[in-house]
């Protein structure tokens, strides 16, 4: 494996978007999601290959630290700003519908992440060597719940919640997703 976490993941701490672009800091946080389930894809590789050594467990601990942390946060953000503005004010009831799917998303993944990061965090912490069956496809399922909740999100949620919402509202909005950070704005 190359430098880093060695199986890697550039640029999960670069800067990106601010607080200030609320719906660009919802769009990299999904880059984020995309490049943290493609570390887990690389070690796994990795694990079955190489077998597990400090690399290994190094990005064992880089996607426990997105997963726990970091997704949990952006899941809220959408819980809080998103999906409450598209219920009261789209039109559409096909949003409304895929509104209410990705709610449960959010709760369904949330017990597949669960379910599947203690193996993740024997690896991290040098307790286990591997994942077993159970593991593997604990970590399947998780992963694959997210390939269609992005897509939707991407694609149909927030363009349409980006149609609802004035400049005011959504520098609101960024302060608010900030505060919970403890990160703070340009405007405040």
């Amino acid at each position: 494996m190359s430098t880093g976490s060695r199986v890697g993941l550039p640029g999960l701490h670069s800067p990106g978007a601010g607080f200030d672009e609320p719906f660009a800091m919802l769009d990299a946080c999904h880059d984020r999601v995309r490049r943290s389930l493609a570390l887990l894809a690389r070690l796994r590789t990795y694990l079955r290959e190489q077998g597990c050594d400090a690399s290994a467990r190094q990005a064992a601990r880089d996607v426990l630290r997105y997963f726990d942390i970091a997704a949990p946060l952006h899941h809220e953000d959408e819980e809080r700003h998103i999906f409450p503005l598209l219920l009261a004010g789209s039109p559409d009831p096909e949003v409304t519908a895929l509104v209410r799917q990705l709610q449960q998303d959010h709760l369904d993944m949330a017990e597949r992440w669960a379910a599947a990061r203690g193996a993740l965090q024997a690896l991290a912490e040098g307790t286990a060597e591997r994942l077993d069956g159970a593991a593997e496809e604990a970590l399947d399922r998780f992963a694959a719940s997210y390939a269609d909740h992005l897509r939707h999100e991407d694609e149909a949620v927030y363009p349409a919640a980006q149609a609802l919402v004035d400049r005011e509202a959504e520098r609101a909005m960024g302060r608010e997703m900030a505060a919970r950070r403890g990160a703070r704005t340009a405007g405040g």
